[in-house]
């Protein structure tokens, strides 16, 4: 999935978004409010944002559970098309297993709401969109069409990073997010899928090794060269051996 040279990079980054999200758990479990951080960033993307709802709405619907699902789908038989299975795994495994984490173990281990109203962080929609935008960044570092070119690629990561943040903002502007419930969300979905490509990585790396090690397969059948040479050499001994007394 990730070239060499880039997984001790993609292991670092893994690391920092378990502290990231670690750390603000521990900073805003069970609260019902705002800090500072979030106060002052929130008041200034709704107050410049909150004139266009319908825009806001339209994007926020990108990170529902639909949609999400139609583009997880989409990767997913993108990959089996082309006959990436690993990349195919990657897309079944990373995104629900980012969203499930998010919906089902951080947000009742923390318990942050907005207001007491619904349990926030980390922001499932963050989560879903920057692992989607996260998959397609490692599926695009080693296309199956090496044609593709290297600034295309680019532009097509930097495409779904912006979509992906822009998600990530209309949930602020719209008042059902804190500022750092996005940050925590954009850590968690992509941390998981660099830590699942690194997995998959791992485990293909681990299965050509045992293959290598266990060498080309042994059979019973006599090699006829072998057994020529075997018969020559004897028939020599014996006639050096002269007759027998």
């Amino acid at each position: 999935m990730l070239p060499p040279a880039l997984r001790r990079t993609a292991a670092l980054v893994v690391t920092g978004c378990a502290a990231v999200t670690a750390s603000l758990a521990l900073a805003f479990a069970g609260q019902a409010r705002p800090d500072g951080l979030d106060a002052a960033v929130d008041t200034h993307v709704r107050s410049g944002l909150g004139q266009y709802p319908e825009q806001l709405h339209l994007l926020a619907e990108l990170g529902d559970l639909v949609p999400v699902t139609v583009l997880t789908a989409a990767l997913i038989l993108a990959c089996l098309a082309v006959r990436r299975r690993r990349g195919a795994a990657l897309a079944c495994l990373a995104v629900p297993g980012a969203v499930a984490l998010t919906e089902f173990v951080l947000k009742p281990l923390v318990g942050r709401t907005i207001h007491g109203a619904y349990l926030c962080f980390p922001s499932g929609h963050a989560t879903a969109s920057f692992a989607l935008a996260t998959t397609c960044a490692v599926l695009l570092a080693r296309p199956a069409r090496r044609r593709l070119p290297g600034a295309v690629r680019l532009l097509l990561v930097l495409s779904a990073a912006v979509v992906a943040a822009a998600v990530a903002t209309a949930m602020v502007a719209l008042g059902h997010h804190y500022f750092t419930d996005a940050v925590a969300g954009t850590a968690v979905g992509l941390g998981m899928v660099l830590l699942t490509a690194l997995l998959i990585d791992w485990a293909a790396d681990s299965l050509r090794a045992r293959r290598r090690a266990g060498g080309p397969p042994v059979t019973s059948r006599p090699d006829p060269q072998s057994m020529t040479g075997h018969l020559v050499a004897g028939e020599a001994s014996r006639r050096a051996a002269g007759p027998a007394t």
